[in-house]
């Protein structure tokens, strides 16, 4: 398991890298600390994604998972506001903020906007990472028990 969250991780990592570079030859200017603070926040958070990946690759059968994986995160991320930038006096945002998407997309925001991390988002981060890497650890005992 060890293997597949550094795995996640460093995929993860190439990820921020890569939207990094490509801000940079697209002219994104920023000054370095908040590049910095983006891109370890980001990458930090995408612990909970990997922990997701886990949690669903021993829930579902290993040629399912990805079939599942794509179509979910993307409407986790429509439903966190990520793609879309959501009104605060919506319904509709007061449920986003209960999304996994939401909590991460706030805190890797924060450094830009100059809000400030908030105590909500980062509860929210925490919370899912409880339930993912709970039921990744649960899938896994049960069928490392199997064998």
């Amino acid at each position: 398991m060890l293997t597949k969250v550094v795995v996640a991780m460093a995929m993860g990592l190439a990820a921020v890298v890569v939207v990094f570079v490509v801000g940079r030859f697209e002219h994104a200017s920023m000054p370095l600390h908040v590049w910095f603070a983006c891109g370890v926040i980001g990458w930090l958070g995408s612990l909970v994604f990997a922990a997701f990946g886990l949690f669903t690759g021993y829930l579902l059968p290993a040629e399912n998972v990805m079939q599942v994986l794509g179509p979910v995160l993307a409407v986790l991320a429509f439903a966190g506001g990520l793609f879309v930038p959501l009104d605060d006096d919506s319904a509709f945002a007061d449920i986003s903020r209960f999304t996994p998407m939401n909590g991460l997309g706030s805190l890797s925001r924060a450094p830009l906007t100059g809000d400030g991390l908030t105590w909500t988002a980062l509860a929210n981060v925490l919370a899912w990472a409880v339930v993912f890497v709970g039921g990744a650890v649960w899938r896994f005992r049960r069928d490392t028990a199997r064998v």
